[in-house]
Protein backbone atom coordinates (compact mmCIF):
# COMPACT_ATOMS: atom_id res chain seq x y z
CA UNK A 1 0.00 0.00 0.00
CA UNK A 2 1.18 3.22 -0.68
CA UNK A 3 2.51 5.61 2.02
CA UNK A 4 2.21 8.73 3.60
CA UNK A 5 4.52 11.17 6.34
CA UNK A 6 1.50 12.17 8.04
CA UNK A 7 2.10 15.95 8.00
CA UNK A 8 4.82 17.19 10.55
CA UNK A 9 4.49 14.32 13.13
CA UNK A 10 6.57 12.37 11.10
CA UNK A 11 4.11 8.98 11.46
CA UNK A 12 4.70 7.28 8.57
CA UNK A 13 0.76 5.99 7.43
CA UNK A 14 -0.91 3.67 4.74
CA UNK A 15 -3.24 5.94 2.77
CA UNK A 16 -6.19 3.70 4.33
CA UNK A 17 -7.28 3.54 8.35
CA UNK A 18 -9.64 1.68 10.05
CA UNK A 19 -11.53 2.39 12.73
CA UNK A 20 -13.28 0.04 15.61
CA UNK A 21 -16.56 1.58 16.40
CA UNK A 22 -18.79 -0.53 14.21
CA UNK A 23 -17.54 -4.45 14.89
CA UNK A 24 -14.97 -4.91 12.31
CA UNK A 25 -13.33 -8.71 13.32
CA UNK A 26 -10.48 -9.13 14.46
CA UNK A 27 -9.25 -11.42 11.91
CA UNK A 28 -10.47 -8.45 9.10
CA UNK A 29 -8.05 -5.98 10.95
CA UNK A 30 -4.57 -7.90 11.19
CA UNK A 31 -5.38 -8.87 7.76
CA UNK A 32 -5.43 -5.05 6.52
CA UNK A 33 -2.81 -4.71 8.64
CA UNK A 34 -0.78 -6.92 6.39
CA UNK A 35 -1.98 -5.12 3.40
CA UNK A 36 -0.49 -1.76 4.84
CA UNK A 37 -3.33 -0.35 6.98
CA UNK A 38 -1.47 1.04 10.22
CA UNK A 39 -3.25 3.57 10.88
CA UNK A 40 -5.42 1.66 13.83
CA UNK A 41 -7.90 4.24 15.51
CA UNK A 42 -9.22 2.41 18.70
CA UNK A 43 -11.48 5.31 18.72
CA UNK A 44 -15.41 6.25 19.44
CA UNK A 45 -16.34 2.63 20.58
CA UNK A 46 -13.14 0.52 21.59
CA UNK A 47 -14.70 -2.76 20.33
CA UNK A 48 -13.35 -5.65 21.93
CA UNK A 49 -12.38 -7.69 18.75
CA UNK A 50 -10.42 -4.76 17.36
CA UNK A 51 -8.64 -4.56 20.74
CA UNK A 52 -8.01 -8.35 20.48
CA UNK A 53 -6.44 -7.36 16.99
CA UNK A 54 -4.46 -4.88 18.35
CA UNK A 55 -3.07 -7.34 20.98
CA UNK A 56 -2.27 -9.73 18.64
CA UNK A 57 -0.43 -7.32 16.46
CA UNK A 58 1.89 -6.31 19.22
CA UNK A 59 5.16 -7.75 18.07
CA UNK A 60 4.93 -5.16 15.21
CA UNK A 61 4.07 -2.32 17.65
CA UNK A 62 6.87 -0.14 16.12
CA UNK A 63 4.64 -0.65 12.73
CA UNK A 64 1.24 0.88 14.43
CA UNK A 65 -0.17 4.00 14.65
CA UNK A 66 -2.62 3.96 17.39
CA UNK A 67 -4.92 6.12 17.65
CA UNK A 68 -7.06 6.67 20.85
CA UNK A 69 -9.81 9.29 21.17
CA UNK A 70 -11.51 11.73 23.99
CA UNK A 71 -14.51 13.84 23.92
CA UNK A 72 -14.17 14.43 27.55
CA UNK A 73 -14.53 18.20 28.17
CA UNK A 74 -13.35 17.66 31.99
CA UNK A 75 -9.39 17.45 31.73
CA UNK A 76 -9.19 15.40 34.81
CA UNK A 77 -10.91 12.59 33.12
CA UNK A 78 -8.50 11.89 30.14
CA UNK A 79 -5.59 10.54 31.48
CA UNK A 80 -7.70 7.59 33.48
CA UNK A 81 -9.31 7.08 29.65
CA UNK A 82 -6.08 7.11 28.07
CA UNK A 83 -4.25 4.92 30.81
CA UNK A 84 -7.24 2.16 30.81
CA UNK A 85 -6.78 1.74 27.51
CA UNK A 86 -3.24 1.14 27.05
CA UNK A 87 -3.66 -1.24 30.25
CA UNK A 88 -5.98 -3.05 27.92
CA UNK A 89 -3.92 -3.74 24.95
CA UNK A 90 -0.85 -4.11 26.69
CA UNK A 91 0.79 -1.10 25.03
CA UNK A 92 3.14 1.89 26.15
CA UNK A 93 2.15 4.31 24.42
CA UNK A 94 -0.33 5.73 21.91
CA UNK A 95 1.19 7.27 18.55
CA UNK A 96 -2.17 9.92 18.59
CA UNK A 97 -4.75 11.34 21.18
CA UNK A 98 -7.60 12.56 18.91
CA UNK A 99 -9.76 15.40 20.80
CA UNK A 100 -13.18 14.63 19.73
CA UNK A 101 -15.45 17.14 17.94
CA UNK A 102 -14.44 20.57 18.57
CA UNK A 103 -15.63 22.98 16.34
CA UNK A 104 -12.89 25.37 18.07
CA UNK A 105 -9.63 25.79 19.37
CA UNK A 106 -9.96 23.56 22.75
CA UNK A 107 -9.58 25.21 25.75
CA UNK A 108 -5.95 25.48 27.49
CA UNK A 109 -7.56 23.42 30.36
CA UNK A 110 -7.62 20.24 27.56
CA UNK A 111 -4.80 21.12 25.41
CA UNK A 112 -2.86 20.72 29.19
CA UNK A 113 -4.01 17.63 29.96
CA UNK A 114 -2.62 16.20 26.34
CA UNK A 115 0.48 18.04 27.12
CA UNK A 116 0.76 16.24 30.52
CA UNK A 117 0.11 12.91 28.74
CA UNK A 118 2.81 13.40 25.90
CA UNK A 119 5.17 14.67 29.24
CA UNK A 120 4.43 10.86 30.30
CA UNK A 121 5.53 9.42 27.38
CA UNK A 122 1.44 7.70 27.38
CA UNK A 123 0.66 9.90 23.78
CA UNK A 124 3.10 11.19 21.22
CA UNK A 125 1.29 13.23 19.22
CA UNK A 126 -2.10 15.63 19.34
CA UNK A 127 -4.68 15.43 16.81
CA UNK A 128 -8.43 17.58 16.47
CA UNK A 129 -11.47 16.07 14.42
CA UNK A 130 -13.75 18.91 13.45
CA UNK A 131 -16.45 20.06 11.70
CA UNK A 132 -15.41 23.75 11.47
CA UNK A 133 -13.13 23.91 8.42
CA UNK A 134 -11.90 27.36 9.38
CA UNK A 135 -10.31 26.05 12.37
CA UNK A 136 -7.80 23.58 10.63
CA UNK A 137 -6.00 27.13 8.58
CA UNK A 138 -5.28 27.93 12.36
CA UNK A 139 -3.07 25.26 13.28
CA UNK A 140 0.41 26.50 11.78
CA UNK A 141 3.56 25.22 13.11
CA UNK A 142 3.12 26.60 16.45
CA UNK A 143 0.13 24.53 17.60
CA UNK A 144 0.01 21.76 19.42
CA UNK A 145 -2.14 20.00 17.14
CA UNK A 146 -0.55 18.04 14.54
CA UNK A 147 -2.91 15.89 13.06
CA UNK A 148 -6.91 16.83 11.91
CA UNK A 149 -9.56 14.33 11.27
CA UNK A 150 -12.67 16.55 9.23
CA UNK A 151 -14.92 15.40 6.82
CA UNK A 152 -14.48 14.93 3.48
CA UNK A 153 -16.61 12.91 0.62
CA UNK A 154 -18.20 13.60 -2.50
CA UNK A 155 -21.23 14.91 -0.79
CA UNK A 156 -19.05 17.70 1.54
CA UNK A 157 -16.04 18.92 -0.79
CA UNK A 158 -15.75 22.14 1.33
CA UNK A 159 -12.54 21.28 2.37
CA UNK A 160 -11.57 21.65 -1.70
CA UNK A 161 -11.75 25.57 -1.00
CA UNK A 162 -11.31 26.08 2.68
CA UNK A 163 -8.87 23.64 3.85
CA UNK A 164 -6.69 22.17 1.47
CA UNK A 165 -5.45 25.31 -0.50
CA UNK A 166 -4.49 27.28 2.70
CA UNK A 167 -2.35 24.19 4.17
CA UNK A 168 1.27 25.35 4.58
CA UNK A 169 4.15 24.09 2.30
CA UNK A 170 7.36 24.51 4.85
CA UNK A 171 6.32 21.90 6.36
CA UNK A 172 4.27 22.65 9.39
CA UNK A 173 1.54 21.40 7.71
CA UNK A 174 -0.70 19.44 9.74
CA UNK A 175 -1.73 15.75 8.58
CA UNK A 176 -5.22 15.22 7.45
CA UNK A 177 -7.02 12.60 8.35
CA UNK A 178 -10.61 12.05 6.19
CA UNK A 179 -13.79 10.71 7.50
CA UNK A 180 -17.22 10.00 6.90
CA UNK A 181 -16.43 8.87 3.20
CA UNK A 182 -19.58 7.47 2.16
CA UNK A 183 -21.32 10.46 3.90
CA UNK A 184 -22.61 8.33 6.38
CA UNK A 185 -23.61 5.71 3.42
CA UNK A 186 -25.67 8.65 2.05
CA UNK A 187 -23.82 7.89 -1.33
CA UNK A 188 -24.90 3.89 -1.25
CA UNK A 189 -28.50 4.98 -1.05
CA UNK A 190 -29.69 4.00 -4.70
CA UNK A 191 -32.79 6.23 -3.69
CA UNK A 192 -30.99 9.49 -3.29
CA UNK A 193 -29.22 9.13 -5.97
CA UNK A 194 -30.07 11.23 -9.04
CA UNK A 195 -31.75 9.71 -12.12
CA UNK A 196 -29.41 7.99 -15.06
CA UNK A 197 -26.62 7.71 -12.60
CA UNK A 198 -25.10 4.33 -11.15
CA UNK A 199 -25.47 3.93 -7.66
CA UNK A 200 -21.66 4.06 -5.89
CA UNK A 201 -20.09 1.43 -4.24
CA UNK A 202 -17.73 1.93 -0.91
CA UNK A 203 -15.10 1.47 -2.94
CA UNK A 204 -15.33 4.17 -5.06
CA UNK A 205 -16.30 6.57 -1.99
CA UNK A 206 -13.01 5.47 -0.60
CA UNK A 207 -11.55 6.12 -4.29
CA UNK A 208 -12.94 9.71 -4.51
CA UNK A 209 -11.68 10.24 -1.31
CA UNK A 210 -7.66 8.68 -1.84
CA UNK A 211 -7.74 10.34 -5.07
CA UNK A 212 -7.13 13.90 -3.58
CA UNK A 213 -3.45 14.08 -2.88
CA UNK A 214 -4.06 16.85 0.21
CA UNK A 215 -5.60 13.21 2.02
CA UNK A 216 -2.94 11.79 3.75
CA UNK A 217 -5.27 9.29 5.13
CA UNK A 218 -8.99 7.94 4.55
CA UNK A 219 -10.59 6.29 7.16
CA UNK A 220 -12.53 3.27 6.89
CA UNK A 221 -15.29 1.63 9.34
CA UNK A 222 -16.27 -1.56 8.87
CA UNK A 223 -18.68 -4.04 10.43
CA UNK A 224 -17.45 -7.43 8.75
CA UNK A 225 -15.01 -9.28 6.69
CA UNK A 226 -16.68 -8.14 3.34
CA UNK A 227 -16.94 -4.58 4.05
CA UNK A 228 -13.11 -4.45 5.04
CA UNK A 229 -12.10 -6.32 1.67
CA UNK A 230 -14.47 -3.88 -0.32
CA UNK A 231 -12.51 -0.87 1.65
CA UNK A 232 -9.07 -2.29 0.59
CA UNK A 233 -10.28 -2.66 -2.64
CA UNK A 234 -10.00 1.23 -3.20
CA UNK A 235 -6.21 0.81 -3.24
CA UNK A 236 -5.95 -2.17 -5.37
CA UNK A 237 -8.29 0.48 -7.79
CA UNK A 238 -6.28 3.34 -7.83
CA UNK A 239 -7.31 7.06 -7.91
CA UNK A 240 -10.21 8.18 -10.14
CA UNK A 241 -10.20 9.14 -13.53
CA UNK A 242 -11.65 12.17 -14.38
CA UNK A 243 -15.01 10.92 -15.42
CA UNK A 244 -15.10 8.80 -12.66
CA UNK A 245 -14.29 11.78 -10.66
CA UNK A 246 -17.01 14.11 -12.60
CA UNK A 247 -19.27 11.49 -12.08
CA UNK A 248 -18.99 11.01 -8.42
CA UNK A 249 -19.24 14.65 -8.11
CA UNK A 250 -22.70 14.54 -10.01
CA UNK A 251 -23.65 12.21 -7.56
CA UNK A 252 -22.64 14.47 -4.19
CA UNK A 253 -23.54 17.50 -5.43
CA UNK A 254 -27.61 15.72 -6.41
CA UNK A 255 -27.41 15.00 -2.58
CA UNK A 256 -26.08 18.15 -0.76
CA UNK A 257 -28.37 19.87 -2.40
Amino acid sequence: METRILGRTGLEVGRLGMASSYGVPSQAVEQAFEQGVNYLYWGTFRRGPFGQALRNLKPRRDRIVLALQSYSRIAALMSPSVEIALRKLGFEYADVLLLGLWDHMPPQRILEASRRLRERGLIRNIAISTHHRPLVSSLSAGSDVGIVHLRYNAVHTGAEREVFPLLPTNGARPGMVAFTATSWRQLLDPKRVPPGERTPTATDCYRFVLSNPDVDVCMTGPANQAQAAEALRAMEIGPMSADELAWMRRVGDFIHK
